[in-house]
């Protein structure tokens, strides 16, 4: 039976480690670190996510501010609030959270970040600073947190095959580099859906990392034995049993490949924690690099 990785636990080691840190720069001459998230509409599942991450900052040490924009907001009237939040010295951070209404362009409002704020990783600049393997880069929280989990949970990385089902700029793409740079080392395949023989491929995958989208994408014959799996999809699917008539599942097909890989990430508490705390992580190095210049 593999061992299952607890996103959670990792992520409360992460906090209490942030929370530290902060106590000890502390200062009556230091303000605390600020991160600003913008939220467009009543999306529900992006205001549950806002939520979560303002209730973390608040825990860890870090103020937040919320700023929320009607769904008809136009693209120059978002921009203007981005350009008013670049400017403001007391603010480290900005999130702008996705998805945004099809009106509006996320590549465009990414980029508006300014990249020294832009704790996403996900503007031009800082996948840029990425590909360069520049410690300055703010990277991706997502694909950040699976690394660290992978770490933390000591596996293996150096010239082992690590296969990514999904080429998002939000969690493939920058996943990707950051498996390939040095000291990491593995060896990558980014697959997706006009991926030919995908089976094999992921068979191969000592490392293997699911971010589809789509449940039960992975199954037990798609997985090496001893592999370590990551499952990043979060998945709604009916249910009965349930109050709120559906269930979390992830890309992988759990109960299926559970007993064959080596370690797993459950859905939920697996990735889900660690893309909350990198994102804590990178708000404070943003602080630092501000009060600290």
């Amino acid at each position: 039976m593999a061992e299952i990785i607890d996103g959670n636990a990792i992520a409360k080691s992460l906090h209490e480690e942030l929370r530290s840190e902060l106590l000890a720069m502390g200062s009556a001459d230091l303000r605390k670190p600020c991160v600003a998230f913008v939220r467009v509409g009543e999306n529900p599942a992006s205001v549950s996510y806002v939520s979560k991450k303002q209730k973390v900052s608040a825990e860890i040490g870090i103020e937040s501010r919320l700023h929320v924009l009607p769904e008809s907001v136009s693209q120059p009237e978002l921009n203007s609030l981005i350009d008013s939040l670049n400017a403001d010295d007391n603010v480290d951070a900005i999130l702008v959270q996705a998805p945004l209404p099809p009106h509006l362009s996320e590549r465009d409002t990414f980029n508006r970040v300014r990249p020294d704020k832009d704790v996403d990783g996900f503007s031009a600049a800082n996948l840029g600073l990425l590909c360069q393997e520049d410690a300055s880069a703010f990277v991706a929280c997502t694909p950040a947190g699976i690394l660290e989990i992978i770490k933390r949970s000591g596996v293996e990385t150096r010239g082992k095959n690590a296969v990514v089902i999904g080429r998002s700029i939000i969690v493939g793409k920058p996943l990707g580099l950051l498996l390939m740079r040095k000291g990491v080392d593995a060896t990558v395949s980014i697959c997706h859906s006009r991926t030919e023989n995908l089976r094999e491929i992921c068979a191969r995958a000592d490392i293997l990392i699911a971010a589809v989208g789509r449940p039960m994408t992975v199954s037990a014959d798609m997985v090496k034995e001893g592999a370590c799996v990551i499952d990043v999809g979060i998945n709604r699917v009916p249910c009965a049993e349930k109050k709120s008539g559906y269930r979390l599942v992830g890309d992988v097909d759990f109960d299926g490949v559970v007993s064959k890989c080596s370690k797993i990430t459950p859905v939920p508490g697996g990735v889900g924690p660690m893309t909350v705390a990198m994102l804590m992580k990178n708000t404070v190095a943003a602080y630092k690099r501000h009060v600290l210049k």
